[in-house]
C-alpha cells in the first residue's frame, strides 16, 4: 500500500510552529533513519538528545494519517518534532523508505511445522507471550457443545467461558486498584474491549456466537458487581455498551419463538438484579424485522410517526442507528434510504444517496433537510469521495453557515478542497471560518497569503477575533499573531499572570518586549525569580536563575547596569547559604 499524499499544509495544522520548524531541522540533517513500511504502518527512528534514537510509528489509509505516535515525552499540542521529521520524509523522499512484508505475508510463507517452530522459540524469548497465546486459543477454539434437550441448538460453537473470567478478572483487578487508593476507572477502560468482540462477530453475521459472548459478560457482571459497587463502581456505562451490542446481536440472526424467550427472561432477570436498562434490547426482541409499522416503511410508506405506533421512546434514535448498519451490512440499500428518512437520520440518508451515486438528488435533498454542520460535513466527504468536488465544495460553504461544534474541521476540509479547485475566495471564506473557533498562526499566515490585497481590512477583523477569545489553549496562537504584527502589549496581556509553567511563551514575550517595555520584563521576571528562589528548594534554581537572566537583559538595554548590579547583589547577601544557587550567580550571563 502506497503512503497517500500528505501536503505540509496538513503537517503544520497537526503540529505547533515550533514543533514544525524543529522537525524540519531534524529532518534535513538526516536524523531520520531505518524507515519501514509494512502495508499501512511505517515505522522509522529518529536521533535526539537521548542516547538511543527515539521511535515514530505511523498509520495511515488511502487519504492520510490516521495515528502518530513517537517513544519521546512530548504532550503538547499535536504532533513532536519526531513525527514532523519522519513525515517530512516520506512527502520529500519517498523512494528510501525500505518496504517489507506484513505479519500476514510471513506467515503465508512458513508452513505449519515453521509455524510451529517461530512460536515456541518466540515463546522462549518472551516467556510472557504464553499468556497471551493461551487467551487466544481459549477465545478461538472450538468447543464441543452438549445437545439440551429442553433448548434449541444455537447455531455457535464459540467457547464463551473465557470471556466471563476475563470480566471477572477485570473487576477483581479494579477492586485491588481502588484498594490502592487509585482514583481512576480501568473497568471503563478495558471492558468495552471485550463487549466489542461480541459486536464484532455481529458484524461479520454472526450473530449466535455474540449472543453467547454477551450473555458470558453480562452474567460475569451482575453476578460480581457487588464488590465494585462497593468502591462507587457505575454500571451506566457499561450497561450502555452492553445494550447496544445486545440490540445489534438480536437483530443479526433470525431468532425462534424458544430463543427469544430464553434471552428475554435472561435480559429482565439482569435489569432487576443488576439495576440496569435493556430496554433497547427488549424491544428490538420484541419487533424483530416483523414490526408492521417498520415492515411498511422498509416498504417505502412513511409517515411522521416512522416506526412508531405508540409513544416514541428515548433510545428511538439508537435502535435506528443499530439498524441502519445492519441493512448496510446486508446491501438492501433502498430499505436503508426509507428507514433513514422514516426516522429523521439525515446525516445517513443524505450521505448513503451520495455513496450510492445518486448526487443529484443528495443535493436536492440537502436543501430542505440539511440542518447542521456534522450532516453537511459528512455528505460534503461523501461527494468528494465520488468525484464531484464542485458539488462538495458547494453543500461545505451551505454547511458552514450551519450550527454544529465542527467548525474547524470543515474550515479547513473546505479551504484545502477550495484550493484544489483553485478558487482562492471560498478559500479564504473557509480558512476564517476555522479560524473564528480555534485561531492559529498557520492560518492566520495563510489568509494573509489569499487576501491578498484586502489583507489589511481582512486582518483588523482577525486581531478582533483573537483578543475577544477565551481560553489559555490560544495563548500560543495569539503570541505568535501579535508578535508577528508587532503588537507588544497585547502579547504582554496575555502572559502577565500566566502560571511559570508557560515559561517558554513568557520567555519569548520577554525577549521581544526588552527593547519596548523593559520595566515590565524586569518586574515580571523579578517576581517569578523570587517566588522560587524563597521557597528554597535547590532543584528548581535554574529556572530563577533563567527568569533573572530576562531581567538582567532589560536592566542592561534600558542603560541601568548599575541598578541591576545593585539588585544582584541584594541576591546574594540575602541567599548567600544557598551555595547551588550562589554557584550559578558566578554563570555567564549573571555577571
Amino acid at each position: 500500500m502506497s503512503i497517500p499524499k500528505i501536503s505540509e499544509f496538513t503537517i503544520r495544522r497537526n503540529a505547533n510552529t515550533k514543533s514544525f520548524q524543529r522537525g524540519e531541522v531534524y529532518y534535513e540533517a538526516g536524523a531520520v533513519t531505518a524507515l519501514t513500511q509494512r502495508s499501512h504502518q511505517l515505522q522509522a527512528e529518529v536521533e535526539g538528545s537521548e542516547a538511543r534514537p527515539y521511535r515514530v510509528s505511523l498509520s495511515f489509509d488511502e487519504q492520510s494519517v490516521t495515528s502518530a505516535n513517537c517513544t519521546c515525552a512530548y504532550n503538547f499540542d499535536g504532533w513532536c518534532k519526531h513525527i514532523v521529521a519522519t513525515i517530512l520524509v516520506c512527502v520529500r523522499q519517498p523512494e528510501i523508505i525500505e518496504q517489507r512484508p506484513t505479519l500476514e505475508q510471513l506467515l503465508d510463507s512458513l508452513d505449519h511445522l515453521q509455524t510451529q517452530r517461530l512460536v515456541q522459540e518466540l515463546v522462549a524469548r518472551y516467556p510472557q507471550l504464553i499468556e497471551a497465546i493461551d487467551h487466544h486459543v481459549s477465545w478461538t477454539i472450538d468447543a464441543v457443545t452438549k445437545q439440551q434437550s429442553v433448548k434449541p441448538v444455537r447455531l455457535t460453537s464459540i467457547n464463551s467461558k473465557p470471556f466471563g473470567q476475563q470480566v471477572r478478572q477485570i473487576l477483581r483487578d479494579a477492586v485491588r486498584y481502588w484498594e490502592d487508593g487509585y482514583e481512576d476507572d480501568p473497568i471503563s477502560e478495558e471492558l468495552p474491549s471485550v463487549i466489542q468482540t461480541a459486536v464484532d462477530f455481529s458484524e461479520r453475521g454472526d450473530g449466535y456466537s455474540a449472543i453467547a459472548i454477551l450473555e458470558a459478560i453480562t452474567s460475569a457482571c451482575v453476578e460480581n458487581w457487588d464488590d465494585v459497587a462497593e468502591y462507587g463502581g457505575d454500571n451506566d456505562e457499561i450497561v450502555g455498551e452492553l445494550n447496544h451490542a445486545w440490540c445489534e446481536a438480536i437483530l443479526s440472526v433470525e431468532l425462534t419463538p424458544e430463543e427469544k424467550v430464553d434471552i428475554q427472561v435472561n435480559l429482565e432477570a439482569w435489569q432487576d438484579e443488576w439495576s440496569a436498562d435493556f430496554g433497547m434490547s427488549l424491544e428490538a426482541l420484541h419487533q424483530g424485522w416483523d414490526e408492521p409499522a417498520l415492515v411498511s416503511v422498509l416498504e417505502g410508506n412513511i409517515t411522521e410517526r416512522g416506526v412508531w405506533e405508540g409513544e416514541v421512546p428515548d433510545y428511538a434514535d439508537d435502535l435506528a442507528l443499530i439498524r441502519l448498519k445492519i441493512l448496510e451490512r446486508q446491501e438492501r440499500y433502498e430499505e436503508y434510504l426509507y428507514l433513514a428518512s422514516a426516522e429523521g437520520q439525515t446525516q445517513q440518508y443524505l450521505t448513503m444517496l451520495g455513496r450510492l451515486g445518486r448526487v443529484e438528488e443528495a443535493i436536492e435533498a440537502a436543501q430542505t433537510e440539511m440542518n447542521s454542520i456534522e450532516e453537511a460535513f459528512a455528505l460534503a466527504k461523501t461527494l468528494a469521495e465520488q468525484g464531484s468536488l464542485q458539488q462538495a465544495l458547494d453543500i461545505a460553504l451551505s454547511g458552514l453557515k450551519l450550527p454544529g461544534n465542527s467548525q474547524y474541521e470543515l474550515g479547513i476540509w473546505t479551504s484545502d478542497l477550495a484550493l484544489e479547485l483553485d478558487n482562492r475566495e471560498a478559500g479564504l471564506s473557509a480558512t476564517k471560518a476555522a479560524f473564528q473557533v480555534k485561531p492559529s498562526f498557520f492560518d492566520y499566515q495563510k489568509i494573509e497569503e489569499l487576501a491578498g490585497d484586502n489583507w489589511e481590512s481582512v486582518k483588523i477583523d482577525l486581531l478582533k477575533t483573537i483578543r475577544t477569545f477565551g481560553g489559555w489553549e490560544t495563548a500560543s496562537a495569539k503570541i505568535d499573531i501579535f508578535l508577528h504584527e508587532g503588537l507588544i502589549d497585547d502579547a504582554i496581556a496575555i502572559v502577565t499572570e500566566l502560571s511559570s509553567y508557560y515559561s517558554e511563551l513568557i520567555h519569548r514575550v520577554m525577549n521581544a518586549a526588552i527593547p519596548y517595555n523593559p520595566d515590565w520584563v524586569i518586574a515580571n521576571a523579578r517576581r517569578r525569580a523570587e517566588k522560587i528562589i524563597d521557597r528554597g528548594k535547590a532543584e528548581y534554581y535554574y529556572y530563577a536563575v533563567e527568569w533573572l537572566k530576562k531581567a538582567r537583559a532589560a536592566y542592561l538595554e534600558s542603560g541601568r547596569k548599575a541598578d541591576w548590579l545593585s539588585y544582584r547583589a541584594t541576591l546574594v547577601q540575602s541567599h548567600a547559604r544557598k551555595r547551588k544557587l550562589m554557584e550559578m550567580f558566578k554563570q555567564r550571563g549573571m555577571e
